[in-house]
């Protein structure tokens, strides 16, 4: 069984016991799992259920691997950059995103 779900604009394939990386989301620090509601599709390998955009009482149970506090990851660094041509003029700065690593535990549709 495997669903597609959006979260933080992104949309993910997921099914039971993937590790996904998903954006910031407002959980207690001491929150154990997020329930993830806004299920696009599910298929059980038969039955496929698609929604008009999202499937009614569908959603997705995530855990963290301790807690919400813990789970935030950091993605790779970026530097960007911004030319002024012809002015001598260049920025570079560096970023890099955290994101949030759950493991899918359920998918109730």
């Amino acid at each position: 069984m495997y669903a597609i779900i959006e979260q933080g604009g992104k949309q993910f394939k997921v099914a039971q016991g993937d590790v996904i990386n998903i954006e910031l989301t407002e959980a207690d620090a001491d929150a154990k799992s997020v329930e993830i509601d806004k299920v696009l599709f599910v298929s059980d390998g038969e039955q496929v259920k698609v929604g008009t955009p999202y499937l009614d009482g569908a959603k997705v149970v995530a855990s963290f691997e301790t807690t919400a506090k813990d789970a935030v990851v950091k993605g790779p660094k970026l530097y960007p950059t911004h030319l002024r041509r012809r002015k001598h003029s260049r920025t570079r700065i560096g970023h890099r995103q955290k994101y949030m690593q759950v493991t899918i535990d359920a998918i109730e549709a």
